[in-house]
């Protein structure tokens, strides 16, 4: 009757895993994103850079034990300008806010008020995205189309440990770098800071002020 209901009940399932360790780990706070682009705590590109590099190696094990099928898997079209105004837009977003669309899902299951309004734009932005998507925003959108192909060993012929080796590289310097601002700028901030939004998440930061309030409160 549901031929996709297994996949969905696994979908909810590691959704609330993946998000239980978000708000334990202190993401559910605005103050932990925000933390990040002030250089304070770098927590989060240090989690993400490293499940792609992960990730990444995972996927390539599987392919060269014959599990997966490497080409099976569904890579986007490279589209630069879209990412470069994507990324520019999303990212504006996550300073101001202090969300990304995972954690404000993580907010406001854990009841905190601006991650409902957070989530309340991101839901209002897709569907205005989506009605005014047109010709002029498609055109815009495929601009700068790789061709070549949609991954760097598609278009260039680089093999992918060599990609994975170079990320992996990447990830290194990012701690090393991310310890020394952390330590340069007081941080990072404690999970548990983070989670009950104690003043020390940094009032500077957007929507700190207002986490430190209610958690002051409670």
């Amino acid at each position: 009757m549901f031929p996709l209901q297994e996949t969905v009940w696994s979908a909810l399932l590691v959704g609330v895993a993946f998000g239980f360790i978000l708000e334990n780990a202190g993401f559910g706070s605005p103050c932990k994103l925000t933390g990040q682009f002030s250089l304070r705590d770098w927590s989060v590109l240090k989690v993400m850079f490293t499940a792609i590099v992960v990730a990444a190696v995972g996927l390539q094990l599987l392919g060269a034990a014959g599990i997966l099928d490497l080409d099976a898997v569904f890579v986007p079209t490279s589209l630069m300008v879209a990412s470069a105004l994507g990324g520019v837009l999303v990212g504006a977003g996550f300073a101001i806010g202090g969300y990304c669309p995972g954690t404000s899902v993580v907010g406001v299951a854990s009841g905190r008020l601006d991650a409902l309004v957070f989530f309340v734009g991101l839901i209002v932005g897709t569907f205005a995205f989506a009605g005014l998507y047109g010709p002029t925003i498609e055109a815009l959108m495929a601009m700068a189309e790789v061709e070549a192909g949609d991954t760097l060993h598609d278009a260039w012929g680089i093999s992918p440990w060599w990609i994975i080796g170079a990320m992996a590289a990447a990830l290194v310097g990012v701690y090393h770098l991310g310890r020394w601002f952390e330590q340069r700028y007081g941080g990072p901030i404690d999970a548990r800071e983070a989670v009950l939004g104690s003043s020390a998440c940094g009032g500077d930061m957007p929507g700190c002020d207002a986490t430190a309030r209610a958690g002051q409160a409670g």
